[in-house]
Formats: C-alpha cells, structure tokens, sequence
C-alpha cells in the first residue's frame, strides 16, 4: 500500500491522481481510460467491471479516487460505496453514471460519494468534477443540483418521484420489463432503482417492497 494521500489528493505525492475506472462495459472503460490519461494528473491504476471486484481491485491498486458507475451488471454500483470508505485508505468517489434522476444523484451523496456526473457531460467537465473532488470538496453536475434544490421535500419516506412510481408498479406486480415500458425509462435503470429502493428501505423481499409501498400509501 502507499502512503498517505497529500492536500490535493496525491497518494504518491508525484502530483498524479491514481485512479480506479468501475464501469461494466469495457468500451466505455477504454475510453475513459484514453480521456484521463490525455491528462498528466491523471494515471488510470486499475479497471474491474463488475461489484464482487470492486473492493478487490481498490484494495490491490491503491487508487486515490474511483470513478464508479451506478449499473455493473445487475448489481447497484452505490452498494460498493460504503465498503470502499470503510478501508484504511480510502480513496475519494466520483460516481459516473446515465442516469439522470435526481434521487440517484441523492442517494449516492447519502452514501458518502464524493461527486456526481453524468455520462453525457463533455470531457472539459468530467475532469473539472475530478479536480474539485480529488481538491476535498462535492461536485454535483449543475442541472442535478438545481433539480434537487426545487424538489419540495418527499412525503414518502425521502423517495423521489421516480422512486415512488417504480415502487408503486413494483408493489402491484409489475415485473421489470414492463415499469420500463410504462415509465419511458430503460430495464437498466429499473434494475437500479429497484436495488436503491431495496437499500435505502432495507427490505430484500419483493413481499417487503409491497409492505413498505402500503405503509408509504401507495397503494391507496
């Protein structure tokens, strides 16, 4: 392992930014791989595609920050975030994902991710993120920010208005495929709101789900 990190997030003080890319599409990695690298300050250490390797591959490359996506595979990247904070060195958290509900951006603040970005956010952005985070401070893509800032707060337990509609189709028997035909949203983004809903309400069950949607009154 190395050292401490320094003031501007340097673990190896050489004034690079080591850097863990946690994406399951391994085209997306490369290209990630290929714009961080265009910059000095940026030395990618370590890639893993799926949430079973994410800790293992932090734990073995010593990265300074992890650009992490939400969706690796079936599994919610978010659920890796708090494992990650919990090592002796724990590097700093930039979740890069598609998914631009505001709920999502909440939920990963709420876990301790140190930013929030969109994948379609230009190039010049993504490295602003990764400067403000790697500097101590929480970057949140702006359009993000100012939809949360005018969303009154949730009567149902903090859930966002998407999250209340998945968990209202999953509680009447709705399988995944069909909320996303119904909500205009992709099967991945169900799968990952269902996984956020799963954590953020502490149920495992589908059986749960339908018991915390009648106690939110969304089944009324």
């Amino acid at each position: 392992m190395n050292g401490d990190v320094d003031g501007d997030g340097d673990r190896d003080g050489d004034g690079t930014w080591r850097i863990v890319l946690a994406d399951d599409h391994s085209m997306v990695r490369t290209g990630l791989r290929a714009l961080l690298e265009a910059d000095p300050r940026c030395r990618v250490v370590g890639e893993c595609g799926d949430l079973a390797r994410v800790a293992g591959t932090v734990v073995e490359a010593s990265p300074d920050l992890v650009v992490l996506d939400i969706a690796l595979g079936r599994k919610n990247g978010l659920d890796a975030i708090p494992t990650l904070l919990a090592l002796p060195q724990a590097p700093r958290i930039l979740v890069l994902t598609m998914h631009d509900d505001p709920g999502f951006a909440r939920e990963a603040l709420g876990r301790g991710a140190h930013g929030y970005l969109l994948k379609d956010a230009a190039a010049a952005e993504l490295i602003r993120a990764i400067e403000m985070v790697m500097a101590g401070d929480v970057y949140l893509q702006p359009q993000l920010g100012a939809q949360l800032a005018r969303q009154e707060p949730a009567p149902t337990g903090g859930l966002s208005e998407r999250e209340r509609q998945v968990l209202q189709l999953l509680a009447r028997g709705h399988t995944n495929a069909e909320i996303a035909h119904e909500l205009f949203i992709s099967l991945r983004t169900v799968e990952a709101h269902r996984a956020g809903l799963k954590a953020r309400l502490g149920v495992h069950h589908r059986s749960e789900l339908v018991d915390a949607a009648r106690r939110l009154g969304l089944l009324s």
